[in-house]
């Protein structure tokens, strides 16, 4: 079974009550913390529990010392996973509003405590499930604990130490996941430095999505990251962004495009510019 998955909003309804399939609704703002709790408590996806990036997706920030959303312990997420009701065996759904970076925060942690399979993103998100004419519903989910055990394999990890001394490095491929304006350092709307880690090349995730809000055809995705890596292995390739979130939507739409899955600088450009030593390039 792949590792990156994909599901519609009618599978998603034909099949959504199913025993052994739990929904996560990823829903988040940066601009608005509670924005995602509360458009939860106003309607969600029948069943699904609420998986807050900041609460649950993250860990504790240490100012100038992590980016704006370390990864979460990896005991007490798994701890998590198992409250939502979540096993080995469990199917997967995650949604957000609609881009998906939060929902492939979910996944790519998911993946990270080993669970590769039977996990999916609703492509297009709640848009797409609006959309498609289906209903939303106020009720709490029923909760029955899981058991889901796994181990966080960090061979899918880079900190900022190792992608310092691997900068140059010719078979490294390195890429942001940010807009181009802030890329360049035109802009920096959240971060207090401007600009990006030398390298690296801008690969906007936003790229990963047709005009509809789903994801590309694999073999259109398969093209575009063909242009970054430039013949370098795949599973050599480091993704980043601003707090190690729309990273992992660069991590997903690799997969689905049929590469292996590269490694993710989870602290990302947020934590990179906490060591004022650290390098930092401006422009293309």
């Amino acid at each position: 079974m792949p590792l990156a998955q994909l599901i519609s909003p009618q599978q998603l309804a034909e099949r959504q009550t199913s025993a052994g399939r739990v929904i996560l609704d990823c829903r988040f703002a940066l601009e608005d913390p509670d924005y995602g709790r509360c458009s939860y408590a106003e309607g969600h996806i029948e069943g699904a529990h609420y998986a807050d990036l900041e609460r649950h997706l993250s860990g504790p920030v240490i100012k100038g010392v992590t980016g704006r959303h370390p990864l979460p312990a990896a005991q007490a997420f798994i701890e998590q996973l198992q409250a939502w009701g979540i096993s080995v065996d469990t199917d997967v759904v995650l949604y957000d509003d609609g881009p998906g970076a939060y929902a492939a925060r979910a996944w790519w942690l998911l993946a990270w405590l080993g669970k590769r399979d039977g996990v999916f993103i609703l492509d297009g998100g709640l848009k797409a499930w609006h959309a498609a004419g289906f209903p939303l519903s106020l009720d709490a989910p029923v909760v029955e604990p899981g058991t889901f055990a796994g181990t966080p394999d960090n061979r899918l990890l880079l900190d900022a130490e190792q992608l310092q001394k691997r900068l140059g490095e010719p078979d490294m491929t390195l890429i942001d996941a940010r807009a181009q304006a802030r890329f360049r350092g035109e802009v920096e709307p959240i971060d207090p430095i401007a600009g990006h880690i030398p390298g690296a090349q801008c690969a906007a995730f936003s790229e990963n999505l047709g005009s509809d809000g789903r994801f590309l055809p694999a073999e259109q995705l398969k093209q575009r990251f063909a242009a970054q890596l430039q013949g370098r292995p795949a599973q050599e390739l480091v993704a980043y962004c601003g707090s190690g979130v729309t990273a992992c939507h660069n991590l997903f739409a690799l997969s689905l495009a049929g590469y292996p899955l590269g490694r993710l600088y989870a602290g990302s450009w947020s934590e990179w510019i906490t060591d004022p030593k650290r390098e930092v390039a401006t422009g293309d």
